[in-house]
């Protein structure tokens, strides 16, 4: 299974069989050139030979690429393999008996390859596996697990390992005020620590301290080294908040965080921001409140500092930024400014990710790792960036990665341009189809999370990627530290093509840099058509657009409240992408949709602590092509009635949305098309919804169902069991939903159900073996599941349940008897409010 990707000698073996059948593909070519190439009837043969070419090039890249780096030798190695099994389809179906090698050992050859094939599918399962098993909420700590993992360890590692968990669980606030985990490796900040530790703590006039940096220079590991420093929450006696601001802040929502972390209770319906801060200003109980830090990250602006600061006896705040006037000046702000690193520690901090170690090893050479590292200026973002770029990669690699490098002046505020300059290198060593997927990066807002499935989504429905093909490209790209990926560690589902529990965000640098790579064309022929942040309005130079028509496939907008006169008429012709951001209650949609015929994906976020209703749909059908919808923060009534009627939509992903309530009124007098494409749908935590439509059972092909935190939810449609193409099921974190309709039972194609934190489930139909190919079973906190049922002894291909201590015995029991090779994790209760910090 392993041969391709991780041994060098079986790569020769196949560039030297590709260059063995070259010739005969040639042959056949001149041959039927020369007699009657009109009476060819088979695939085009220049076309088997352009495939031929292909696959000797991907060899010789397969043969240059570390056996450190799996993710790029397993796309590399399927696609050797596709093109192994296109050449052997077509010698073996099209081409001329007495020209070709023997058709019995073609056969045996393609089938041979094709059982390769199906063993690398395999593997990236496996890939998948072994690596979301070992993923947390830890951004950092995932990046350098999967920065760690060389092929071999993956191969070696067992998909059967434990799993911790984090539970999410319905929230008061609007965001996450969780302090974050450290990253795993952190140097030159001992200093820095104790100097901010003493205006902290022993300083009673200092109630403010401003940290001050370039991007990327550790301003938030040093506020978070503080947050976990011993003496610090000791001294606070961990009254500790962490919120991150970031350029475009909903401060609104904010301060309905912190009212709801300092004071608590009842939160008051604040109808300004003013209203918000004059409310938290003289509430009694944050004046006799217990001592108090509250870190403001990231803050970009005076005024957002301004509105988020207070103050009151042992109350003191931290603020993050990269400016000086962002940090109020008074007789009790202390401000610190972060210095590039010492030599010292750059290095160590350059070896960690480059090598995980923090020395150069002795096999390596020294001078070259050196003036390579000396390049990034002590930077910390450009040495871990840097680094992971070159870790197993071939000294050709690394003299190149020097010479740009060394193009370059010193880094500083005034040289934004050497940093991206220095930073590109990281990307100079991405194949094609990874580079593109991280220009990809730059639509996406600054200092927020979102859901894994916007990106995947993207790239598979416009680039042609397969699925796990397409996450694997996002483990390539977290373990090279060009994007941050969080998990719930008990999530299996990622395993069988569900990514809702997955989240990435992106540092403000390399999300610049995404933006900078991206949008390098002209308005006019720019293929990504990116806003660089939050405006009023849509940039000024996108009014050339109204008298010619874009080339851009991907367009990201990013705005407040939208209004028809706001838009201008534009034509985008070839927009296969369209994504949405903005913070209001009231959003009118572009006028220019329908000049979208080739629109597939469309992503439409709300981050404003208010849902919001949308204005101005198209006349349907708008979108013929379209393949996946993604709706944040929304009244999502009229969306829902659009979307259902579409017969192109593949994918419906609903987070965080109003205005379902109970489904079926919705769906009264309409049917759901006969034949629809639907192969995923995802309710999440929409506060309404009630029920699920009973002709939802008419989606066939329904792949993925998702239903999770939606609290009202109390039963499934009766007749259930007519979804028969569902793999997987989740109904997490549903807590009215009393029972599983006996139908559940008729689903031959569930491989994955979790009915965790379903307190109110009582019974399991008796009828529960009967789903003969169920291998994950997640059923932690069903507090009202007491006896299990005898059925389950009876589920032969259940290879793995998740419960805890309650279910505990029973399923060791069932495990003794009859199920011997099954898996029983046991799963403590965790809370988190991670899956908020958006």
């Amino acid at each position: 299974m392993n041969s391709i990707i991780s041994s060098k000698s079986s790569s020769k073996e196949l560039r030297q069989k590709l260059l063995g059948l070259k010739p005969t593909i040639d042959e056949i070519y001149r041959i039927s050139s020369e007699s009657d190439p009109s009476s060819y009837k088979g695939p085009p043969l220049k076309d088997i030979q352009a495939q031929l070419q292909d696959g000797l090039h991907l060899v010789k890249k397969l043969e240059r690429i570390s056996s450190f780096n799996v993710y790029r030798r397993y796309l590399y190695g399927k696609k050797i393999l596709k093109v192994e099994k296109n050449v052997n389809d077509f010698l073996l179906t099209q081409g001329l008996a007495g020209l070709v090698l023997d058709v019995h050992k073609l056969n045996v050859d393609s089938k041979a390859c094709e059982e390769r094939l199906r063993r690398m599918e395999e593997m990236g399962r496996h890939i998948i596996d072994s690596v979301t098993a070992k993923m947390t909420k830890d951004a950092s700590s995932n990046s350098f697990m999967l920065h760690q993992m060389s092929t071999c360890q993956l191969l070696e590692t067992s998909i059967d390992e434990s799993y911790d968990t984090t539970m999410a669980k319905q929230p008061t606030s609007s965001f996450n005020a969780q302090v974050p985990d450290m990253p795993n490796f952190v140097v030159g900040l001992n200093n820095l620590v104790n100097d901010v530790k003493q205006s902290l703590i022993f300083e009673n006039g200092v109630s403010l301290v401003g940290i001050k940096g370039m991007g990327g220079s550790g301003k938030t590991t040093l506020a978070l080294a503080l947050c976990n420093d011993p003496q610090v929450k000791d001294f606070f006696q961990n009254n500790i908040i962490f919120i991150t601001v970031a350029h475009s802040p909903n401060v609104k929502g904010l301060l309905e965080t912190m009212w709801d972390k300092i004071i608590g209770g009842r939160r008051p319906d604040f109808q300004s921001i003013e209203d918000a801060h004059n409310q938290l200003k003289n509430h009694p109980r944050l004046k006799g409140h217990p001592k108090t830090l509250v870190v403001l990250d990231d803050v970009w602006s005076r005024s957002n500092a301004e509105q988020l600061l207070f103050e009151a006896e042992g109350y003191k705040t931290i603020i993050t930024t990269r400016q000086d006037y962002s940090v109020p000046i008074s007789n009790s702000t202390r401000v610190y400014n972060i210095p590039m690193l010492q030599k010292a520690d750059a290095l160590s901090l350059f070896c960690f990710w480059a090598f995980g170690q923090p020395s150069i090893p002795t096999t390596e050479d020294e001078d070259l790792v050196k003036m390579v590292e000396a390049e990034c200026k002590g930077l910390p973002l450009a040495l871990k960036v840097i680094a992971s770029s070159l870790r197993g990669e071939p000294r050709p690699v690394w003299e190149n990665a020097k010479k740009k490098l060394s193009r370059g002046q010193s880094i500083s505020e005034y040289h934004r341009d050497e940093l991206f300059h220095s930073l590109e290198t990281s990307i100079d060593v991405l194949d094609d189809e990874s580079k593109q997927c991280f220009l990809d990066l730059g639509a996406f807002p600054k200092g927020r999370k979102f859901d894994a499935d916007a990106l995947l989504d993207i790239w598979v429905y416009t680039r042609g990627m397969e699925w796990q093909d397409a996450f694997v490209v996002l483990l390539e790209l977290a373990s090279r530290n060009l994007l941050n990926l969080t998990s719930d560690p008990g999530n299996r589902a990622i395993s069988f093509g569900c990514s809702s529990e997955l989240s990435f965000s992106q540092h403000d640098v390399m999300r610049d840099l995404a933006f900078r790579l991206a949008n390098q064309d002209s308005t006019i022929h720019c293929k990504r058509l990116f806003m660089p942040s939050k405006e009023d309005n849509i940039p000024t130079k996108w009014l050339t657009l109204k008298d010619q028509a874009s080339k851009a496939q991907f367009v990201s907008i990013h705005t407040g409240p939208m209004e028809e006169q706001n838009w201008c008429q534009i034509n985008f012709p070839e927009v296969e992408v369209l994504a949405l951001f903005f913070a209001a209650s009231r959003y009118c949609l572009p006028t220019f949709l329908h000049t979208m015929p080739k629109l597939k994906v469309a992503i439409i976020y709300n981050y404003s602590s208010k849902r919001s209703t949308l204005h101005g749909l198209p006349t349907f059908p708008a979108f013929p092509q379209i393949k996946s919808v993604l709706l944040g923060r929304l009244i999502v009534s009229p969306l829902y009635e659009y979307c259902r009627s579409s017969e192109s939509l593949e994918k419906l992903s609903v987070v965080l949305c109003e205005g379902l309530g109970n489904m079926t009124l919705l769906d009264k007098g309409h049917d759901i098309p006969k034949s629809p494409k639907f192969q995923e749908m995802n309710f999440d935590h929409c506060s309404d919804l009630e029920e699920l439509p009973g002709n939802i059972c008419n989606l066939t092909h329904l792949q993925i169902l998702s239903v999770t935190n939606c609290h009202l939810i109390q039963k499934l449609p009766d007749d259930f069991g007519r979804l028969r193409s569902l793999g997987v099921l989740r109904l997490s974190a549903c807590p009215s939903l009393s029972m599983l309709p006996p139908s559940i039972c008729e689903l031959q194609q569930l491989e994955f159900l979790d009915i965790s934190l379903c307190r109110s489930l009582k019974d399991l139909p008796m009828e529960f073996d009967q789903l003969s190919n169920l291998k994950i079973l997640d059923m932690r906190e069903c507090s009202g599941l007491k006896k299990l049922p005898k059925a389950l002894a009876k589920l032969t291909s259940l290879r793995c349940v998740i419960c805890d201590e309650s279910t505990k015995r029973q399923w060791l029991a069932i495990k003794a008897s009859t199920m011997p090779n099954l898996i029983v994790e046991v799963i403590e209760e965790r809370f988190t409010l991670d899956w908020l910090d958006d």
